[in-house]
C-alpha cells in the first residue's frame, strides 16, 4: 500500500461534496481517520490530529486550505487510497457529509477525544495539544456498529447509548 497524506484523503472528499468548507473538511478527515481505526485497524494518514479550540484540526491540511474559507480543490493524490480506504471515507461521507461545519464542530466539542486532548494540553501548558490515536479509538469503537456503517447515535457524541 502506498504512504496515504491527509492531502490524498481530503483530494478525495472535496471532489464527492463539491466545495466545502475548510472547518467542515478538517471535521471529515479527523472523523475519516477515528472510523478507519475502528474498522480498518490502521491509521488511514500518517499526520497527526490536533485539539485546537475549532475542534480537530491536521495543521498540514490547514496550512494547505486555510487561505480560503471554502475549499474547491485539493493538491493530493486520491488514487494513493486503496478500495478499503475509499469505502470508509465513503460511510464517513455518507453520515456526516451532508452536516453543516458547526454542527460538526460542535458534536466534536462533545467527544472524548478532544475534550480530554484540550484538558490534557491545558494542564501542560499545550496551546493546540495531540488527540491520541487509541483515544480515538477507544471512543469510536464503543459505538455498537455493523462494519462502515456508522450509527445514529455517534450524533450525540457523549455516549455510545
Amino acid at each position: 500500500m502506498l504512504s496515504v497524506h491527509v492531502h490524498d484523503v481530503a483530494a478525495f472528499i472535496v471532489p464527492q461534496l463539491g466545495v466545502v468548507g475548510a472547518m467542515k473538511l478538517q471535521k471529515l478527515v479527523y472523523y475519516a481517520q477515528a472510523w478507519s481505526l475502528v474498522w480498518d485497524r490502521h491509521l488511514l494518514f500518517h499526520e497527526q490530529v490536533e485539539a485546537w479550540d475549532q475542534g480537530p484540526v491536521v495543521r498540514e491540511l490547514w496550512e494547505r486550505c486555510s487561505r480560503t474559507r471554502v475549499v474547491e480543490r485539493v493538491a493530493g493524490d486520491p488514487s494513493k487510497l486503496s478500495a478499503d480506504q475509499r469505502a470508509t471515507i465513503s460511510a464517513v461521507l455518507a453520515f456526516y457529509g451532508d452536516r453543516g461545519g458547526s454542527w460538526l464542530t460542535e458534536l466534536s466539542h462533545r467527544e472524548a477525544p478532544w475534550v480530554d486532548a484540550r484538558a490534557a494540553g491545558h494542564k501542560q501548558g499545550a496551546v493546540r495539544p495531540a488527540i491520541s490515536r487509541a483515544a480515538m479509538r477507544a471512543f469510536f469503537s464503543r459505538y455498537p456498529t455493523s462494519f462502515r456503517t456508522i450509527p445514529e447515535s455517534v450524533a450525540r457524541g457523549t455516549s455510545a447509548s
